[in-house]
């Protein structure tokens, strides 16, 4: 009986070297055995020799090293002889991958699936955490255990998708680590050695709490994707219970504060700009929907002619251009996505739902909302019809871009001292580039000599959280942004 020692659980180039000596040396299957790291071999066991010089190599499928790569990171004690065993009877069995019906075949096929399974769990459920390392600056470290040996496949893919980290990935038999350059293994750890959590968690709870739509809850879908087992290494599954508990309830309150179609007055609105076309055609020389696009020399004049704007598709199915209100020297100017459904309707800005948080977020830092210009990055409402009721849709690239020029409009005449972007989809059209809410959020830009830029949420995005608790922590987040606006331009305040 030969007895061959690997380094690890998984080591798959020890194993194929001693597998080809076997065969070299004609060594069957059950004369051969493996031991891991410094497990003691059978009494009567013995090294594997040498093959003699000049040995022919064993040949193999092109398809059978990925799946002995596989077969070796199971959690089955006998592995490395089975990939063994398969490999002995390719030497006169040449076709035996495609003979699916054969036992050792459907074992294989198991084995590969379940490591599969395996590698596909840990990158969905690798939660890093973020430390500040004296040597390695951020250092973000993750706890994970794996139910086979899948450290050595899948660290790959964190290397290629974390590249300009520093990580480490604990787990009870072995350890990867990534310094920015090179791949590293390292032996295994306890769940101690990981950090408990991290300055940026209570902003992915947030996130994961705004995403979850409880029209779409299946229980037993989400507990087969995400088994239990991990669980307690992932944040989010503190907020599952309660968010499950509360599904009912927020599927409910969306039914209800889903908006309607427009009155009878929209209606008629929309009737008097059909009428108003022949006057349309009179000016195209003044709107950049319908022709050369000349600048307007006021805000009445601006509105005027965005009444007619056809620049983009939103203008058909809307009910009229919601422009920007608020006096022409105004110090701020507020710009938030689009209209919503009451926004539509009445033709103001930030006068529905959102316009409430708005509101009260100003009054909570004294701020004068009749001194401070509201705006929108797109001036028509787009939504999509679902039965009687129109649902918000978010607006693409092309329409945002179009409708900067109304917003530049809106710019040069007022000229403000500061811009605050609600939302990414503002900040976008100020800044004519996409930007992320998490890097610019609460930071005074410079735009020009004259001009800076404060990025925060939009109010609808608290509206959207199901959970109280953080609705409450992005409430006093919004405040304390509108709080800034004041100190920037005290001049905003009420009675100033």
């Amino acid at each position: 009986m030969f007895n061959v020692p690997l380094a690890f659980p998984a080591d798959f180039d020890g194993w194929r070297n001693a597998a080809r000596r076997a065969l070299t040396l004609g060594v069957a299957p059950e004369d051969i055995g493996f031991t891991i790291g410094d497990a003691a071999p059978g009494l009567f066991a013995e090294p594997l020799p040498e093959p003699p010089a000049g040995a022919l190599q064993p040949t193999v499928p092109k398809a059978f090293p990925e799946l002995a790569r596989k077969l070796v990171c199971h959690a089955d004690e006998d592995r490395f002889v089975f990939a063994y065993r398969l490999l002995w009877r390719l030497q006169s069995e040449k076709r035996l991958l495609e003979i699916a019906s054969d036992p050792d075949i459907l074992r294989a096929a198991e084995m590969e699936k379940a490591v599969r399974r395996d590698s596909h769990k840990m990158k969905a459920f690798v939660r890093f955490r973020e430390i500040e390392d004296g040597e390695l600056g951020r250092h973000s470290i993750a706890w994970f255990e794996p139910f086979h040996h899948t450290v050595e496949l899948t660290a790959p893919f964190f290397a290629r998708r974390f590249a300009g980290m520093v990580w480490t990935i604990l787990t009870p038999e072995r350890s990867a680590h990534w310094n920015g350059e090179e791949l590293a293994f390292l032996p295994g750890a306890t769940r101690d050695m990981a950090p408990a959590d991290d300055d940026m968690e209570a902003l992915w709870l947030t996130y994961y709490a705004s995403i979850f739509n409880p029209a779409r809850l299946k229980v037993k879908a989400m507990t087969a994707e995400m088994p239990k087992k991990y669980w307690a290494n992932m944040p989010e599954t503190a907020l599952v219970k309660p968010l499950i508990a509360g599904a009912e309830a927020a599927t409910r309150r969306m039914l209800e504060t889903q908006p309607t179609l427009p009155s009878l007055h929209s209606q008629k609105l929309r009737e008097r700009r059909a009428m108003a076309l022949p006057r349309m055609e009179q000016t195209r020389e003044v709107s950049p929907g319908l022709g050369t696009g000349k600048a307007p020399a006021t805000i009445a004049a601006a509105r005027e002619q965005a009444a007619h704007c056809t620049a983009c598709p939103l203008w058909e199915p809307a009910t009229q251009t919601v422009f920007g209100k608020g006096p022409e020297d105004a110090p701020v100017i507020f710009v938030g996505e689009q209209p919503g459904d009451q926004e539509d309707i009445a033709g103001e800005p930030f006068v529905g739902p959102a316009g409430k948080v708005f509101d009260q977020a100003l009054a909570a830092a004294g701020i004068d909302r009749s001194q401070a210009y509201v705006t929108n990055a797109v001036k028509h409402f787009k939504f999509e019809p679902r039965g009687k009721r129109r649902i918000h849709a978010k607006p693409n690239m092309s329409e945002i871009k179009v409708c900067r020029w109304w917003l530049d409009q809106e710019r040069a005449l007022i000229a403000p001292k500061l811009i605050v972007a609600l939302g990414a989809t503002a900040a976008q059209a100020v800044l004519g580039k996409t930007v992320t809410i998490k890097a610019t959020r609460s930071k005074l830009i410079d735009l020009d000599e004259k001009t800076q830029l404060l990025v925060t949420v939009h109010p609808s995005y608290i509206l959207r959280l199901p959970d109280q608790a953080a609705k409450d922590r992005e409430t006093k987040a919004f405040q304390a942004d509108m709080a800034l606006v004041l100190e920037t331009v005290p001049e905003l305040a009420v009675g100033g």
